[in-house]
């Protein structure tokens, strides 16, 4: 059972990460991974009721663990590669509000490192587990991190959909500015209906109130 408790004493340590994305736009106390992880297990769970032919443990498993790594990792946004981020703050403005584009090589070698980093920090992460448990959870992340199933891709576009949520909250919350990257990146990879017609839904329920 100490192997047992060393991981869950771990993970909990998530709780006080902040979401990378949320300390960059100057957000009061940023939405942290587990917060993140969390909403996103139960947007998966009602919204995939919704849909047929969905292993719903296995989404739910999905949606817990694809973020464990950034225990050891931290959490990184798209403005932290290569260093694009400005040594002045007055200048992230501007580029918040464009969405960060790379070459198909740069995103090969990105998506590459990414890989490496995070799937040694979830090796590190289980050590202590016994061999099936360690393997259930390393096959749970690779199968999510590659999008190699139905299930994979539906979390995958559930996990976008919340960070946008989580934007749109700061900005009617906290008065913070919900750039236009936000959209952006979240309409470019959103394409399951019925998360389409969510995120329709949320632009219309967070757009301005015209009088």
């Amino acid at each position: 059972m100490r192997s047992f408790i060393d991981f869950f004493i771990n993970v909990g340590r998530l709780r006080g990460l902040p979401r990378r994305g949320g300390v960059l736009i100057g957000a009061k106390n940023p939405a942290t991974v587990t917060d993140h992880s969390f909403r996103v297990a139960l947007m998966c769970l009602i919204l995939g009721r919704e849909k047929k032919y969905l292993n719903l443990k296995r989404v739910l498993e999905m949606s817990l663990i694809h973020d464990l790594c950034e225990l050891h990792t931290g959490d990184w946004s798209p403005y932290d590669i290569d260093s694009i981020l400005p040594k002045n703050k007055k200048e992230w403005p501007t580029l918040f509000d464009k969405w960060p584009r790379f070459s198909l090589a740069e995103k090969r070698k990105m998506s590459k490192a990414k890989h490496r980093r995070e799937s040694e920090a979830l090796t590190r992460l289980v050590k202590g587990l016994s061999p099936s448990a360690r393997r259930e959870v390393k096959n749970v992340w690779e199968e999510y991190e590659k999008n190699l199933s139905r299930e994979a891709k539906f979390v995958k576009q559930v996990n976008r959909l919340e960070t946008l949520l989580q934007a749109l909250e700061y900005g009617r919350d906290q008065k913070i500015r919900v750039y236009n990257s936000w959209w952006t990146g979240t309409r470019e990879r959103i394409d399951d209906p019925i998360l389409v017609k969510f995120m329709n839904a949320l632009e219309k329920e967070f757009s301005p109130k015209r009088k």
